[in-house]
């Protein structure tokens, strides 16, 4: 698992980057106000991320179910994913982990404002 390093937009600009998506699934630090982007390369195939909830059980309401974010980036696009709650997706390191289906083909970055 990497740990990606989240991009500041500024008013000066920001030349975004994005990184191959690892095998293991990404991290990257969240206060609330992080997105993160997808980019897929493949031609004819959907690939999908998912934003782990780090809910324990205790925390979730009876009857309701912990609720991951998955989303589905269609061949030759990109999507923006976010902000993610703190409470809800932050791990014990303050940072939202994510996985993929298949990493093949993706690039990802993690932009703040």
């Amino acid at each position: 698992m990497a740990v990606l390093a989240v991009q500041q937009i500024s008013r000066a600009g920001l030349n975004p980057a994005l990184a191959a998506a690892a095998a293991a699934g990404d991290a990257f630090p969240n206060t609330g106000r992080v997105f993160l982007r997808v980019k897929n390369a493949h031609a004819t195939v959907a690939r999908t991320v998912t934003a782990v909830s780090q809910l324990p059980a205790g925390a979730i309401p009876q009857g309701a179910a912990k609720a991951d974010v998955a989303v589905a980036v269609p061949a030759l696009s990109e999507r923006w994913v976010g902000p993610f709650d703190p409470a809800s997706f932050n791990d014990a390191n303050g940072r939202v982990v994510v996985t993929y289906d298949t990493e093949a083909d993706l690039t990802v970055g993690a932009y703040a404002l």
